[in-house]
């Protein structure tokens, strides 16, 4: 008897940042793709901070950008203010911001997606996985009972999964401000014997724009730039001003006083917050001898009369919201336009994925976004575009696409989630990377462009571009290495911005990237030949196995907090172990050393 053929090669589930990377990526590389989502007007929602990129989130937005993906061109078109961070630190650790319109945002994604050829999207709940004798994917179904075949299903449930919504004692089914919860893919999941676990995130009071007395907050600049996400030349016009104030002791006594009414402290979350994005009572229990916060007064778009107060996030009563709002500088008289409010969500603990984020037990099934544990718009579309691209693989029987922590942020990413899991909201930071000299921003077309070109996720004319710049790049630097000695070459430019411009003026043809890419070669050269070296040397000993047995105790050469992270960990080989916080390259080649003994 012959197989019915498939009604689809990948459905995704979900319309969030990880969805639409997923959905675009499948139907862009050629497969028959269906994008199942609750509302298709929330597609693209951002529902917390309108914002895009920063230090590490924005190098994994760099690197979407490379491979193809849709969330740099949705910035570039909706952005109303950009920003360099880390300016005052070499090229290897600053990040591009951009501020977000976010109604723009969503829209035009929505308009994006229904362009794309091969997609078709559908305003369904996701009820169930079908699956058959071997827990091999075989489609959906969708709670009014439809069918919708495919060998590849992608889950980009972002906080819906079981989703609880916070304010104050008051609980609400929800997986974002007045928008359902989703239930029966947890079932499906806990069915196919995936550990669950609680994850919290949260999201600060909307405050009415005109309610406020900017003239008591501080302004902050925005950064003329000839660049953004993208990799063609793009001028920078911020539209819209953002601002800082700050709590005060004032603020931190309302919020003390009235701690035993948040969600967080009166019992009712059992999941783990982000510990580098708390809410405010998080703040002010965890560090109360600080007397201050930055709080970022950001617009919610070019015609919102709503202010985003970053920094604030809670899950207090509306009325302890109101009052500790009232004691910061500026917002005396603010009128709250939405209440902030926590959400609690079921996530899949990560380190049961394969790095293509296939599920390892579930063949066909594949995880993208905050399902894995992580936080952040720019974690889900990293995610979501690596899921879309190998369901599509996976689908018409290629070999899957995997991005190693040498080659990107993506990689790193990725790997520490199926590595290494979670036992937080996980969130991107250039610290994460150790080889961050060779995973800079402004080299990321270089890095990747190719990987993209030969997937099909960028056109030829294109690639072409980007690899005329490279080859640019390298005779730029090979004449400059015969013209002087590299030691003078390293202060021969001195800042960015001076070499920029000497730079351009002994090659006409480069582009401000070129040039700066050219200057941070030159400036890192020992350091990235050194990291090359060690990236070498980790690829020879990734795989030597360290027996379970290993006593990490008292081990001459590793710190105390090493040795209990060894010893809780217990990992199976050197790979693994490199990957531990605080890992050092002296802690490494001692286990290099001692791994070698106990097999030899």
């Amino acid at each position: 008897m012959q197989k019915k053929p498939f009604d689809f090669d990948v459905i995704v589930i979900g319309g969030g940042h990880a969805g639409i990377e997923a959905a675009h990526a499948a139907a862009k590389m050629g497969s028959k793709t269906l994008l199942l989502t609750l509302t298709i007007d929330t597609i693209g929602l951002m529902p917390c901070n309108p914002a895009l990129g920063g230090i590490g989130k924005g190098h994994l937005l760099y690197e979407v950008s490379a491979l193809g993906g849709l969330m740099p061109q949705l910035a570039t078109q909706t952005y109303i203010q950009a920003r360099m961070l880390n300016t005052r630190k070499g090229p290897a650790v600053q990040g591009l911001r951009l501020q977000i319109d976010k109604d723009a945002y969503s829209a035009l994604s929505q308009k994006k997606l229904q362009e794309i050829e091969n997609l078709t999207i559908g305003q369904h709940i996701a009820e169930d996985i079908i699956v058959d004798e071997h827990n091999t994917v075989q489609g959906v179904i969708t709670k009014d009972g439809t069918r919708y075949s495919a060998p590849s299903v992608i889950i980009t449930t972002g906080t819906f999964l079981n989703g609880k919504l916070f304010i104050g004692d008051k609980v609400i089914k929800g997986g974002r401000r007045e928008e359902q919860a989703v239930t029966g893919l947890s079932l499906f999941l806990q069915n196919m014997k995936l550990k669950l676990g609680r994850l919290k995130t949260g999201t600060p009071p909307r405050l009415l724009a005109s309610s406020l007395d900017l003239s008591k907050m501080e302004f902050q600049e925005p950064d003329s730039l000839n660049y953004l996400f993208e990799f063609a030349p793009h001028k920078t016009k911020s539209t819209h001003p953002c601002y800082i104030t700050h709590t005060n002791e004032r603020t931190h006594q309302i919020i003390k006083d009235n701690l035993d009414k948040s969600a967080m402290y009166n019992g009712n979350i059992c999941g783990v917050g982000p510990r580098y994005c708390p809410s405010i009572e998080d703040k002010i229990g965890r560090f109360p001898d600080k007397k201050s916060h930055h709080v970022f007064v950001e617009p919610e778009g070019a015609n919102s009369d709503e202010v985003y107060p970053n920094g604030i996030s809670t899950s207090l009563p509306l009325e302890v919201q109101e009052e500790y709002v009232r004691s910061i500088k500026g917002f005396e008289n603010a009128i709250i336009t939405k209440p902030g409010y926590a959400v609690e969500y079921d996530f899949v603990l990560p380190n049961q994925l394969k790095e293509s984020l296939e599920v390892k037990t579930v063949p066909g099934l594949f995880l993208a976004g905050q399902i894995n544990g992580t936080t952040g718009y720019e974690e889900a579309a990293g995610q979501g575009m690596v899921a879309g691209i190998n369901g599509h693989l996976r689908a018409h029987g290629k070999a899957p696409f995997i991005l190693s922590r040498t080659q990107s942020y993506i990689g790193v990413m990725i790997n520490d989630l199926t590595s290494m899991g979670v036992d937080e909201p996980y969130r991107m930071f250039t610290s994460r990377a150790e080889r961050r000299l060779i995973l800079r921003q402004d080299n990321t077309f270089i890095r990747l462009s190719q990987k993209a070109y030969e997937l099909g996720m960028i056109d030829k004319a294109l690639w072409n571009t980007i690899k005329a710049e490279n080859e640019l790049v390298e005779s730029t630097l090979e004449a400059l290495k015969k013209e002087y000695r590299t030691a003078k070459l390293m202060h021969l430019f001195g800042t960015a911005e001076n070499a920029i411009e000497a730079l351009k003026e002994k090659e006409p043809r480069l582009s401000d990237r070129a040039a700066l890419i050219v200057h941070a070669e030159i400036r890192y050269e020992p350091y990235i030949k050194r990291e090359l070296k060690e990236v070498e040397r980790s690829n020879y000993y990734q795989s030597l196995h360290i027996p379970q047995s290993f006593e990490y105790k008292n081990l001459p050469g590793l710190s105390k907090e090493l040795q209990q992270k060894l010893t809780t960990h217990k990992p199976a080989t050197i790979a693994h172990a490199a990957l531990i916080p605080g890992m050092t390259p002296a802690a490494l080649s001692l286990l290099i050393f001692r791994a070698r003994e106990e097999s030899a």
